[in-house]
């Protein structure tokens, strides 16, 4: 996350953090904060968040699976050096075929992992009751 960023809307309804040459938007990152703390900020302020590398298809298809739910989620494309400052949920998150790091889904500000954990959320019917319960998801009748 080197320079300052900002969020832009994506097609299907997600959020990226772009490079920008501007510091006068609101949601202009502090360039002194840290790595590892602009992740922990962004991580709090959004409901459901995805940390994904800017090349990575499972992030593409998370996305589709929660816009299938309702719920279009922030996602942030780190670069390679700053995967390594995702915070670990505490467990083997390898559950993506890769470093287990990226992409990285975190609702209501825990980790819940990787495509393989939110395919099984999402089957054993406690995915939508979990993004309600943080705000992410409205109006549905559980």
């Amino acid at each position: 996350m080197q320079g300052v960023r900002r969020y832009g809307l994506l097609s299907d309804g997600g959020v990226r953090l772009e490079l920008t040459p501007t510091t006068n938007s609101p949601l202009a990152i502090d360039v002194s904060e840290s790595t590892e703390m602009r992740i922990q900020r962004l991580i709090s302020e959004n409901p459901l968040i995805i940390f994904s590398r800017s090349s990575c298809c499972m992030c593409h298809v998370m996305k589709h699976l929660l816009a299938a739910i309702g719920v279009h989620p922030t996602v942030i494309e780190l670069d390679e050096d700053e995967i390594g400052a995702l915070p670990s949920g505490g467990r083997n998150d390898n559950d993506d075929g890769g470093d287990g790091a990226a992409p990285a889904v975190f609702i209501g500000g825990k980790r819940v992992g990787g495509w393989d954990s939110l395919v099984a959320l999402h089957l054993s019917g406690h995915l939508v009751p979990k993004l309600v319960e943080v705000g992410a998801l409205r109006d549905v009748v559980l």
